[in-house]
């Protein structure tokens, strides 16, 4: 543990931060920087606080900071896949990166999300943080998903497997712009896929999602994950779904390979 003499509370703080980041960590709380400190914690507070205003250190969360290296004082913010699984293992939640932000982590880059999206399993208000925006999608059964870890530049990563982030994509598409543009997120992502690992996470889908999904890799033209999701939604599936909730069907037409009602016209960009 670092101690530091309060005769200058900024310098300090700063030499506090910059021993930090010499050893690797680009993390604290703000009980880690009392006890580093000394003082009270209003001081140590006031001394945070003039780093802020720096743009030194952000806090994305209460009590929790990041130290911000010249290159990304322009969002005012690490990036968020620098600091979430830390802020995640200091709230102690379970998470996983998900949706348009796990794809674009899986090489289907061309439709950068606005907002970092990760996965919990609780409901959580959004952080803004400068200009980095984080997103808490909730799904009560997350433990169920597959994720892979990945290496940051400062620590490690839990994101969903290309294969569980294609079904949830089409399972929240609300939140992903739509389902024109997770077609066209899906005919990136598929190069990742691997029919088998789709199989097995689909198993642990709510079916409508496979359904959906076995008819967009059939529009775009990915026959084996299509013929991949069939024989799951001829096992499973026991009625017809609409291929977007929200609309009526009345008209839809009517697929029986993957008992949905096709009831909009999906328009990928190629």
């Amino acid at each position: 543990m670092l101690f530091y003499e309060c005769d200058d509370s900024m310098h300090s703080a700063s030499a506090y931060i910059d021993e930090l980041a010499a050893r690797g960590r680009h993390h604290f709380t703000t009980q880690d920087a009392r006890v580093a400190l000394g003082g009270s914690l209003p001081a140590v507070r006031a001394s945070l606080r003039r780093l802020q205003h720096r743009g030194a250190i952000s806090d994305p969360h209460r009590g929790f900071y990041v130290i911000v290296p010249p290159e990304y004082r322009r969002l005012g913010c690490l990036p968020p896949e620098q600091f979430i699984h830390e802020l995640m293992s200091q709230l102690g939640e379970t998470y996983y990166v998900a949706l348009l932000s796990a794809a674009e982590l899986h090489g289907a880059a061309h439709h950068r999300p606005q907002t970092f999206q990760v996965m919990l399993g609780k409901q959580r208000r959004q952080i803004v943080c400068g200009e980095v925006r984080v997103q808490f999608l909730l799904r009560r059964d997350l433990d169920k998903t597959a994720v892979v870890e990945m290496n940051t530049p400062r620590g490690r990563l839990r994101v969903a497997s290309p294969d569980a982030t294609a079904l949830e994509l089409v399972g929240y598409a609300d939140q992903c712009g739509g389902l024109d543009n997770v077609a066209s997120v899906l005919s990136e992502l598929a190069e990742a896929l691997s029919a088998e690992k789709l199989v097995e996470a689909a198993r642990l889908c709510p079916v409508a999602w496979v359904q959906r999904l076995g008819y967009l890799f059939e529009l775009l033209d990915q026959d084996d994950l299509a013929n991949a999701l069939e024989a799951q939604v001829r096992e499973r599936a026991v009625a017809f779904a609409p291929l977007i909730r929200a609309q009526s069907t009345a008209h839809a037409k009517r697929l029986q390979r993957w008992k949905l009602a096709v009831n909009a016209t999906v328009e990928p960009e190629r």
